[in-house]
């Protein structure tokens, strides 16, 4: 990095003074970053799992998996992440070796806990990517029953590209005083961002 983007130039501030953040900014404008870097100021050297980071879709949680495995070269920083639709032994592994930083998606976060394989008592920092995006993949009622989970006492940081009424009464539930940070100027992603959509016909003879 060479000079914070404007979400990550207001919101790093506030996060490593421990507040609670609503951010709003499109994809791209690098939100990774802005949890990210004070994540790892805060969490590195502690011990067991400290921070945990929601994202819907495991596309995304991959990737913001692989911003943190980019500053193991700086940091002695442990991080793994989670999601469903594959075996869950490689994932456990990683787990029990001991890891920072968590990252996964709501469903296979359930499962592990419910299995008692995934201890969430020591979370000091939680943080929510792209809740509507949680909400419009039917997440909101998964992310209610995580936060109930997670210690009371905690820094959360909520980052979404829009806010509907429902994401607005959920950043009442779950954040305390939060510093909001709004740098979106109402499109979904970034105008350097190109988005195609390919449509193909299926014709199904009887």
């Amino acid at each position: 990095f060479k000079e914070p983007t404007p979400i990550q130039k207001d919101s790093i501030p506030y996060a490593l003074e421990g507040d609670d953040i609503l951010g709003q900014a499109q994809t791209g404008t690098g939100k990774t970053g802005a949890f990210g870097i004070p994540l790892i100021e805060k969490v590195v050297g502690q011990q067991g799992v400290q921070s945990l980071i929601l994202a819907p879709t495991r596309e995304l949680a991959i990737q913001i998996d692989e911003t943190f495995q980019a500053f193991r070269s700086f940091v002695n920083l442990k991080s793994t992440v989670i999601f469903g639709g594959v075996g869950q032994s490689q994932q456990v592994t990683k787990i029990n070796r001991g890891i920072d930083i968590l990252v996964a998606t709501p469903g296979r976060l359930k499962d592990l806990h419910k299995q008692g394989l995934l201890d969430l008592s020591h979370i000091e920092y939680f943080v929510l990517d792209e809740a509507d995006r949680m909400l419009d993949m039917g997440f909101i009622r998964d992310i209610r029953q995580i936060i109930k989970l997670l210690p009371r006492q905690k820094q959360t940081m909520m980052f979404s590209a829009t806010l509907p009424n429902e994401i607005k009464h959920l950043v009442d539930e779950i954040l305390v005083n939060p510093k909001k940070v709004m740098v979106s100027s109402g499109n979904v992603t970034v105008e350097k961002i190109n988005q195609s959509l390919y449509l193909s016909l299926i014709h199904i003879s009887e």
